[in-house]
């Protein structure tokens, strides 16, 4: 048999021409194309049907995850905790969730798999709604002003009719959607307000019913059975997103009594949530999801809001919201309805980029913590330090802005669009809330709990 030799010389000139081949031509790797290499390019996003969702079917029906080389599938979730527990599982690599989700994966005892969110998808989407027959009762006690229900309406309306029911031992059901949810916090903060107790928490004694002590009862309710859960009589009404306010008006069950932006306004509703172990594992996919959503949020805004009709039309499809689009419209394009023919401007609901621009704001996490600690799932009292460290372990606005910076340098967005995210603290300035007057100052988490009469300080 005819041996070969190979000289040392030739050896290393043969793998160095075979690394120039399987590198396209460059003697050694580009540190850019490393950094920028996407580890996972086909995901599974979970969502509930709701108007604030769309972000993320625009992403996809706009290509936006496309031009980032993302394949992506969007899964319904019949449910919130059901989407919760298959996004901590790994079963699903990320989803649309209500905002202070994240909080409670960081808070939890025992403690479990943590959530972080990069990105906020929405603002001010939320309304309470009350039955027809309650409604009836209620406007008795509200104030007319040009011959229609005067606004804000507080919950000091409702408390003479909750009072009559606790007296003939009836019980006053309402329905809300998770109870570490955005609704939840919305619901029990309007009630308080009105001098109505919601009811507590107490993980000590291990009752996570939120019962303690109530003057009504909260239940959980997934938010496309909202309106047919009130329908039945099962509840009395219902604090959820879009669009479940607005097709109990359209459809003639139920009245709209407050907007969330009223009690605190551009607060984060919804953001895009994964693990902490995605995000550790995937950096790069992960900051490329967050390109893609922050151009859809964009879209959604942009050109004082000339594509909402596009984007109704779009979610109204069976596999994203599923609800005719005059329902979804009609807090899409800048305007609310109340009771049947109550049309009032209102701008700044549903919004999704203008004026936050997505970004997860440390104030934001904050406020979300202050009620997660006032009805006790929190169960002891916490230094104001305490709340802005939990809230950065679960925002990441430093992956935002990595996200912002990748788009402003590859052309896809303007500088203009964003604040100066170099000297952001991402803490907003301090807010009195509209319906009672109470002050918000992030800096001062405790004060502002001691400034209510109902729940913990």
């Amino acid at each position: 048999m005819r041996k070969v030799f190979f000289n040392k010389a030739f050896i290393i000139s043969s793998m160095a021409s075979l690394l120039l081949l399987v590198t396209g031509c460059h003697p050694s790797p580009d540190s850019n194309a490393v950094q920028s290499a996407t580890e996972k390019t086909t995901l599974k996003i979970g969502f509930v049907k709701l108007t604030d969702m769309a972000p993320l079917a625009v992403a996809v029906e706009k290509g936006f995850f496309k031009d980032e080389g993302l394949l992506v599938q969007l899964e319904v979730q019949p449910n919130w905790k059901l989407l919760y527990t298959r996004v901590q599982k790994g079963e699903l690599d990320g989803a649309q969730m209500l905002a202070a989700m994240p909080l409670a994966s960081m808070t939890a005892k025992p403690s479990g798999t943590e959530i972080i969110t990069p990105f906020t998808m929405s603002y001010n989407g939320a309304g309470i709604t009350v039955s027809n027959a309650i409604w009836s009762e209620m406007k008795n006690n509200i104030p007319l002003e040009d011959g229609k229900p005067q606004h804000p309406i507080s919950a000091s309306a409702l408390k003479p009719i909750v009072d009559q029911y606790k007296q003939q031992h009836k019980p006053f059901n309402l329905g809300m959607t998770f109870p570490t949810g955005t609704h939840n916090y919305m619901l029990r903060y309007w009630l308080a307000a009105g001098g109505i107790n919601p009811g507590m928490y107490d993980p000590n004694k291990n009752d996570l019913s939120g019962n303690i002590g109530a003057d009504v009862t909260l239940s959980v309710v997934p938010p496309p059975e909202m309106m047919a859960k009130m329908v039945t009589g099962t509840t009395l009404g219902y604090s959820v997103g879009e669009p479940w306010n607005q097709k109990a008006v359209k459809k003639g069950f139920g009245v709209p009594v407050i907007t969330s932006d009223v009690l605190w306004d551009n607060g984060a509703d919804k953001v895009f949530g994964v693990t902490t172990s995605f995000a550790e594992q995937n950096p790069n996919t992960t900051v490329k999801v967050v390109k893609a959503l922050i151009r859809a949020s964009s879209w959604l805004d942009e050109n004082d809001y000339a594509h909402r009709k596009e984007a109704a039309k779009l979610i109204a499809q069976s596999n994203y919201v599923g609800v005719d689009e005059d329902i979804i419209l009609n807090s899409m394009t800048g305007v609310f309805e109340y009771e049947k023919g109550d049309v009032r401007p209102l701008k700044s609901f549903n919004t999704f980029f203008t004026g936050q621009y997505g970004i997860p704001y440390y104030s934001d996490a904050i406020w979300w913590l202050t009620q997660m600690r006032r009805w006790g799932q929190i169960a002891e009292t916490k230094p104001n330090n305490w709340y802005l460290e939990t809230a950065q372990k679960a925002y990441r606005p430093d992956i935002y802005t990595k996200a912002a910076n990748s788009l402003i340098a590859e052309g896809k967005m303007k500088k203009e669009q964003f604040p100066n995210l170099a000297t952001a603290t991402f803490i907003k300035p301090p807010q009195t809330s509209r319906l009672d007057g109470v002050v918000f100052d992030a800096n001062k988490p405790t004060a502002f709990l001691a400034a209510f009469k109902i729940g913990n300080k």
